[in-house]
């Protein structure tokens, strides 16, 4: 066998085999393709474009693919509200479902004057990193906010900022997605209904004799708040109340009433 053979018969085999491998393929290709559906591309269009992951979703091609896929709700988008909510009820034919604008709120009105700090934290300045310490917060009171900023700089639209030791919602800014509430590791930021007029400004579920001792704006759990509701609005949860935005008819008399002034009105955006 002289080198020329030696050298054209692999040739052959590994080009039929590849002509072979690649005839299969794109055979397989046709077979087994799927169609996209056109209704990702329209739901995806008719998002903001955010990519926020406030719906649970990564980003808007997610969410566009989760509600084609998985039957997702249409109201997700809280960037893009009601009317996004609306547009991808139509594209999927489905009825739209009620969109809330919601806004981020702190439950915490510990400032250093209110709420002295057990320790001069020197570390990452990174909430999580401060709240695996010893006792959990560098602050008297575990349960606030420790003003590291850390949802300050997840914040991708610049809701957030640190005021006086506490992170500071702006509203105007605020597109509600969640995403430094599911930041926080003390839960302290929450989401409420835009218009609602009444919040509870604490997170302690300490008994009132310890808050006291940490906080002069912490509740204390009294339950006053509770009993003179008339709209029964208001409930006891671990030591802290709760209001229950669906029934609250914004009368003030839980503000009016409440001892340690953790209750308070939050204005309309």
């Amino acid at each position: 066998m002289d080198f020329m053979q030696v050298l054209i018969y692999p040739s052959v085999l590994m080009g039929s085999l590849g002509l072979i491998f690649g005839v299969l393929l794109a055979l397989a290709s046709i077979v087994f393709f799927v169609k996209p559906d056109l209704r990702v591309q329209l739901i995806r269009e008719a998002l903001p474009g955010a990519n926020c992951a406030g719906c649970g979703y990564p980003g808007c091609d997610g969410y566009a693919e989760g509600v084609v896929a998985d039957g997702a709700k249409t109201n997700l988008c809280s960037v893009g509200g009601a009317p996004v909510a609306e547009r991808i009820a139509e594209i999927m034919g489905v009825k739209a479902e009620k969109s809330v604008p919601m806004h981020a709120f702190l439950k915490c009105r510990g400032t250093p004057e209110r709420s002295p700090r057990n320790a001069v934290y020197s570390g990452i300045q990174d909430c999580r990193s401060a709240a695996i310490l010893p006792g959990g917060s560098p602050n008297a009171c575990p349960f606030g906010c420790m003003g590291f900023g850390t949802c300050v700089k997840v914040c991708v639209f610049g809701a957030l900022s640190i005021v006086d030791g506490l992170a500071t919602v702006d509203t105007s800014k605020c597109v509600g997605c969640g995403t430094c509430v599911a930041t926080c590791p003390k839960s302290v930021l929450t989401l409420v209904p835009r218009g609602e007029n009444v919040a509870v400004a604490c997170n302690s579920h300490w008994k009132g004799p310890t808050v006291k001792k940490v906080c002069s704006v912490g509740c204390i759990g009294c339950g006053l708040c509770s009993k003179v509701c008339p709209a029964g609005a208001i409930t006891m949860d671990r030591d802290v109340a709760v209001i229950d935005p669906e029934k609250c008819v914004n009368c003030g008399t839980c503000i009016a009433k409440c001892p340690a002034k953790c209750i308070e009105s939050v204005p309309a955006c």
